[in-house]
């Protein structure tokens, strides 16, 4: 994968397994952190690829599934701008599939409050609950233990999508982004925010982002234009999990 030298790929068969070993390598880092810093921070992703994670985090079992979750402290990657109980939430999403069954207390779970009327607001506010969460001061970047992402057949990843202005954004946590397909806004973490981590994890599955990926992964005419290639931390790994439809087209 030329140019991509901190970039650790593993493709699985499909969907279910996507879930399996995702799930797996969340409870490794967890386990390593919690021993070596005391919490396990972690920025997580919406969509049905990792609501089959989370799933699976609440009822893994075994060696790795020990899981301290009252030593895990929880951040949304993006929102939607809605309440928190409507039914496109990411923040419902989580608490349905994951919190509210692996028992993880709410005081470690740290939402994006969207139910504001303002998207902007929303952003700022959330911004100040990450600094005071990691206590940081303006200027300085929060390093998240762990960013889970995913990835669109557009090649956005959280709410960055290509040709918005929160792609070439270098001094906010995080942004209100109006997203002209969907017409409609979200606050997304920025690009530094993620490239400020100690690992992130994509997880990709299906054909339809088969050209993506290879774009993504090993250049193109497009590359530079897709918002995943955005991320690449200076010190940290990006762990692609993808399954063998999304790897169709990778070249060996």
């Amino acid at each position: 994968m030329p140019g991509r030298t901190n970039v650790d790929l593993q493709t699985v068969a499909d969907a279910a397994q996507l879930a399996e070993e995702a799930a797996r390598f969340f409870a490794r880092h967890a386990a390593d952190t919690i021993a070596k810093r005391g919490v396990f921070r972690v920025a997580l992703s919406g969509g049905s690829t990792p609501r089959a994670l989370y799933q699976r985090l609440a009822t893994l079992q075994g060696p790795e599934g020990s899981i301290d979750w009252g030593r895990v402290q929880l951040f949304f990657g993006d929102e939607r701008h809605v309440p928190p109980d409507h039914a496109d939430s990411n923040y419902r999403m989580v608490k349905e599939a994951l919190v509210s069954r692996a028992l993880v207390p709410d005081a470690n779970v740290f939402r994006i409050r969207t139910e504001m009327p303002d998207a902007a607001e929303a952003a700022a506010d959330y911004e100040r609950t990450i600094r005071n969460a990691f206590q940081i001061r303006q200027g300085e970047w929060p390093r998240f233990d762990l960013v889970l992402l995913g990835m669109g057949p557009d090649g956005h990843t959280a709410s960055l999508f290509p040709d918005t202005p929160v792609l070439h954004e270098r001094s906010r946590l995080a942004a209100a982004v109006w997203v002209v397909s969907m017409q409609t806004w979200r606050v997304s973490l920025t690009p530094p925010v993620f490239n400020h981590a100690r690992d992130v994890l994509f997880l990709v599955s299906g054909a339809e982002k088969a050209n993506t990926l290879r774009a993504v992964l090993q250049g193109g005419p497009e590359a530079d234009h897709l918002p995943s290639r955005l991320i690449a931390p200076s010190d940290g790994l990006v762990h692609w999990f993808v399954d063998a439809a999304a790897a169709s087209r990778l070249t060996r």
